[in-house]
């Protein structure tokens, strides 16, 4: 198959990426900080797992040759240029794919997120600060979250590469120290497959530990009829607990070398998550396909209130 080949003005060679990729980590970029920092996300993530990055400019114009629309493809393309020649800068060993889907910006990042092993994307955080006109910010993010067929990962304006490992011992922020836990946020009646092997996938790449949030209350019925005493409380939890190490055992003999640590609170994953997740390396969370193409309560609680990267993660 014949492959179409660029060079940016620093002569890195940009491919042009094959209608199908196995395995790669997809970004979109769009030169904001919060897109820059993501790509770096992205390019560390692609190392983790030995895959190749794409890097993906979407909402190009529609139509090639036109006189009106060559600048803003050639400062499309300058996005591109510059994001692969900071990040090859960085990571020398990184293979870097270039794309530049034209078209509707939310359609073009789920196109490009069908090839990928995830989709990663910048967010400025909790509130978008007044004057962000990335494409990045507000419902582009969080419609492509809630509409993506893989995984997608929001990664905060600011991160940094020593946010995911813990501080050295003398309290320093590092990159060489062990890597922060993974936290999983986990509904044990609605595990999905695909949800809980991606936490335990991210964990064993980082070689991190696993720690698993099963947030559970107490029925609406056991509720109406006042069944509120201590007793009954406990019992619960202890039932949730066995329900929950229950569910996890087959992925902790299929990934032995990952430790996890289960953990059960009372109340709703939303409320749980910022705290949970505080010191976290990623939150992952899932979204049912199910419901259709929206974010579910958690999902959203997490990408609206948790500063730390979240992956969203679709599951039938």
């Amino acid at each position: 198959m014949k492959r179409n080949h660029t060079l940016s003005p620093s002569g890195i060679r940009l491919r042009a990426v094959p209608p199908a990729v196995p395995r790669v980590v997809t970004v979109g970029v769009d030169g904001s900080r919060a897109s820059m920092d993501a790509a770096d996300w992205a390019a560390r993530e692609a190392l983790r797992h030995d895959v190749p990055l794409r890097l993906v400019n979407a909402g190009a114009p529609p139509a090639r040759g036109h006189r009106l629309l060559r600048p803003d493809a050639d400062r499309a393309r300058g996005v591109l240029d510059r994001a692969a020649i900071a990040l090859a800068y960085v990571h020398p060993a990184l293979e870097i794919h270039a794309q530049q889907p034209r078209g509707p910006v939310v359609p073009a990042l789920l196109a490009a997120s069908t090839e990928a092993e995830a989709l990663v994307l910048g967010s400025p955080g909790p509130v978008v600060p007044a004057g962000f006109t990335g494409f990045l910010a507000g419902s582009v993010a969080t419609s492509a979250a809630a509409r993506a067929e893989r995984p997608v990962v929001l990664v905060r304006a600011g991160e940094r590469p020593e946010d995911a490992h813990v501080p050295d011992a003398a309290g320093a922020p590092s990159r060489t120290t062990p890597y922060r836990p993974v936290v999983l946020c986990l509904d044990v009646r609605d595990p999905g497959e695909r949800l809980v092997e991606y936490a335990f996938a991210a964990a064993t790449a980082r070689g991190a530990p696993l720690r698993v949030l099963y947030a559970w209350s107490t029925p609406r019925a056991a509720r109406s009829q006042g069944a509120t005493d201590l007793a009954d409380h406990l019992a619960r939890e202890r039932a949730a607990r066995a329900e929950l190490l229950g569910a996890l055992e087959p992925w902790r003999r299929a990934f032995p070398g990952t430790e996890v640590v289960a953990r059960v609170v009372f109340g709703r994953p939303g409320t749980q998550l910022p705290k949970a997740a505080a010191d976290a390396a990623l939150l992952v969370v899932g979204r049912r396909t199910t419901a259709g193409p929206r974010l579910g309560r958690t999902a959203h609680a997490a990408i609206h209130h948790v500063a730390r990267p979240v992956a969203v993660v679709p599951y039938a």
